[in-house]
């Protein structure tokens, strides 16, 4: 009879641990199953980022209906600069910034909630971008620290998109209108309303490839992480607050163009199929020797400094 006791107890303590406190845990990131009612919202909080509190490994998340949040937000409202409504990259003040780069992550995540008013709309997992471990929900990556972007990005699957096969929950409208009701939310930006491609602290890289016979170039802002095929060889522009840039273009004079944009002395990598982290299903190459040719005689006349790799 004690060790059944016993045994009911400790069932007991367990259901406990997991009780439901103030922020409930969405089963799936569906934006059908994320939606909050407005008379749910009881704080004034707004959109926040919370670490679990018992620190559960983002592989049991979906097991569990209700998951507790922690006691304090890792990135709060006043923690925001600006949040990109195109990007989800959040600028982060300084001493957030340093939080988010001090925050201990193993290879296989570490949980958050994104709640807004402290109910949770979706969950995801900070990574850090050394993993080898796959992981097919959303995922902010643990910044190095030394960015000179202070900034973090909410994105789908890690290492990359293609990973990932739910909706997507970023764009929820409860968001958006908290976040804009903060003064936070920036809205497309477009590259053609743009003075010029700011200083990159890490540079910039360009991709070329034929497609239908046309060559297709992506000059993109250097980053610590690897790309991915469908980041690069997508036809979307990307200006960000935060001093990420992207821009594709089809043609010889339309790359040129790009090119006398960036400041001078800007360095530029022209890549090759090795940067990727995919399998390819694109050949990135460089574009038959007189093209080349002509655009890194372009180059130098705008003087940046311009790195390519062994013709073959």
């Amino acid at each position: 009879m004690f060790k059944i006791r016993a045994m009911i107890i400790s069932v007991l303590s367990i259901i406990t641990t997991f009780a439901w406190v103030s922020c409930a845990q969405p089963h799936s990131n569906s934006l059908e199953e994320s939606l909050l009612n407005a008379e749910e919202l009881n704080t004034n909080e707004g959109f926040a980022v919370y670490l679990t509190k018992y620190d559960i490994p983002p592989e049991q998340m979906e097991m569990l209906s209700h998951v507790e949040r922690a006691d304090n937000p890792v990135v709060s409202e006043i923690d925001i600069v600006t949040y990109d409504a195109q990007t989800h990259e959040i600028l982060l003040t300084d001493d957030a910034f340093k939080r988010i780069s001090r925050l201990d992550v193993p290879v296989r995540g570490k949980s958050f909630l994104v709640c807004i008013d402290k109910s949770a709309v979706y969950w995801g997992a900070f990574w850090t971008p050394v993993s080898s471990v796959s992981f097919d929900g959303i995922v902010i990556w643990k910044p190095f620290g030394t960015e000179e972007s202070k900034s973090i990005q909410i994105q789908l699957g890690y290492p990359g998109s293609t990973f990932y096969n739910a909706e997507d929950p970023r764009s929820n409208t409860i968001i958006i209108q908290s976040l804009e009701n903060a003064d936070k939310l920036i809205n497309r930006l477009s590259l053609q309303k743009a003075d010029g491609f700011p200083h990159s602290f890490k540079g910039y890289e360009l991709y070329s490839w034929e497609e239908k016979g046309q060559w297709h170039f992506t000059l993109i802002t250097g980053t610590n992480r690897t790309k991915t095929i469908e980041e690069i060889t997508s036809k979307e522009d990307i200006v960000s607050t935060a001093g990420f840039y992207k821009a594709h273009v089809t043609g010889e004079n339309a790359i040129k163009n790009v090119l006398s944009r960036l400041p001078e002395n800007e360095p530029v990598f022209w890549c090759g199929q090795m940067h990727i982290s995919d399998i390819a299903e694109v050949n990135f190459l460089l574009p038959p020797q007189p093209i080349l040719e002509s655009i890194i005689e372009h180059a130098e006349f705008c003087k940046l400094d311009f790195s390519v790799p062994k013709y073959e």
